[in-house]
């Protein structure tokens, strides 16, 4: 299952899942993607229903346009949760879907985050950022839902989290239509003719390593 957390089908997060899946098919794995900006819902309302004694859920029981999606990461044999870099963290859209992911497999009694199924997890993060901010942002911001994240599926602590980044990635496609600093343009033009294949090429072995992971 990889989870589109941006909202341009056809710009950098986009062509970074694509190459992803590409991994993963040449590995020999299916993927699905969904694309969260498509989806009607919202973040985790606390009702509390998947906690409920002697009806606990590993998915969250709030009905709406997410929950056919919810269950079926639960039952997949590997997550990856894309998104673009927005003011330092993830999107507003892949933080409500983690929010709903997550909290269920949230055991209060045990103190510890566990869901019923161990998988591989991959963050693939895009950003405008340079590598040197980008790592910054991934320490001060995603390190945290990285581990706990990992550390639900795969039940085992110091794992390494397996990310794959897009830094300095073109905003537009046409930046003379937009308000940019002179040079713009041209500086990130000349990044992406030298960086963008890599990031690529990195995308595509992450999805190739996810199905050689075994637990």
């Amino acid at each position: 299952m990889i989870i589109d957390g941006g909202p341009r089908i056809y710009m950098n997060t986009g062509a970074m899942i694509a190459a992803f899946a590409e991994g993963v098919r040449e590995g020999g794995g299916e993927t699905k993607i969904v694309r969260l900006y498509d989806i009607d819902y919202k973040g985790c309302r606390s009702c509390m229903a998947c906690h409920i004694k002697g009806k606990c859920s590993a998915s969250c029981l709030y009905v709406d346009g997410l929950t056919e999606t919810l269950k079926e990461c639960v039952e997949a044999d590997g997550l990856v949760l894309a998104t673009p870099i927005y003011y330092g963290e993830m999107t507003g859209m892949m933080r409500a879907f983690w929010e709903r992911l997550t909290f269920p497999w949230l055991d209060y009694s045990k103190g510890v985050l566990m869901a019923p199924k161990r998988m591989p997890v991959s963050f693939i993060y895009t950003m405008n950022g340079s590598p040197a901010n980008g790592e910054k942002i991934r320490r001060s911001s995603m390190r945290s839902v990285e581990m706990m994240t990992d550390m639900a599926l795969s039940h085992e602590l110091g794992r390494e989290v397996e990310a794959v980044m897009a830094n300095n990635t073109c905003q537009v496609n046409d930046y003379s239509l937009y308000n940019f600093a002179d040079g713009t343009a041209e500086s990130k033009q000349q990044w992406h003719n030298t960086h963008w294949e890599d990031d690529l090429r990195k995308a595509r072995e992450a999805g190739k390593r996810m199905i050689k992971t075994e637990f």
